[in-house]
């Protein structure tokens, strides 16, 4: 009977937030309000975006058929400030987008629902 590999005590997305700018609310809105246009990007489904989105978000469905070709098309120099519903799904577009080349990253921490805490 083979038995089954030790399981890690940190979710894997955990551990790449690690790797991130990592900001809350108020820090995000801040740096929402100074950021050039287009630089917001909400990785939620269209769907959700459709159903409420922060102001001057652009939507690029980190889970949709054409991420990784929307990713490709952005500006390595800018720098993006990212956020989904709970902070799971940015954690991990973000990841994509870094090793993308794209270095240059603020992530929402807890994601909009950080707005609700």
């Amino acid at each position: 009977m083979q038995e089954s590999p030790p399981s890690c005590p940190i979710p894997r997305w955990q551990l790449l937030k690690q790797e991130l700018k990592n900001v809350g609310p108020e820090e995000f809105d801040h740096l929402r309000a100074a950021a050039e246009k287009g630089t917001l990007i909400d990785v939620r489904s269209e769907a959700e975006y459709g159903d409420f989105h922060l102001e001057g978000a652009r939507n690029i469905n980190y889970l949709g058929p054409n991420f990784l070709e929307e990713m490709d098309r952005l500006d390595p120099d800018k720098t993006y400030l990212v956020y989904c519903r709970s902070g799971r799904r940015s954690v991990r577009a973000c990841t994509l987008m870094k090793n993308a080349g794209l270095k240059n990253l603020v992530h929402l921490d807890g994601g909009i629902n950080a707005y609700a805490e």
